[in-house]
């Protein structure tokens, strides 16, 4: 595992200045085939019924798996450096919007 961390640290990426300003997403659909996992990272404004899908990535189950993993070790990295990251309660007039990245209500 160390030699992939070396080689991803080695690596130069090229990145657009319209893709660098970057997407936000409030909402995430996670969908999968036996050979892909689609993750769809829409915006969804409170009060409305619909979510406009902004990004759709496209992986195949290795490579989501690794994502997982680099999320999760992220996670942890994070909360060492600025604490434990609480999930909200949903507040009782709003539970029909989805509140969180996974779209739980």
């Amino acid at each position: 595992m160390a030699n992939n961390r070396n080689n991803a640290q080695d690596l130069k990426l090229n990145i657009a200045p319209d893709v660098a300003t970057g997407t936000y997403s409030n909402l995430a659909i996670i969908s999968h085939s036996p050979s892909e996992m689609i993750l769809d990272f829409a915006q969804m404004l409170p009060g409305t019924p619909e979510a406009n899908v902004r990004t759709r990535v496209i992986m195949n189950p290795i490579h989501a798996k690794r994502l997982l993993s680099a999320l999760a070790d992220n996670i942890q990295k994070y909360e060492h450096n600025f604490g434990t990251i609480t999930e909200p309660t949903m507040p009782s007039n709003t539970d029909t919007v989805p509140y969180d990245i996974l779209g739980k209500a």
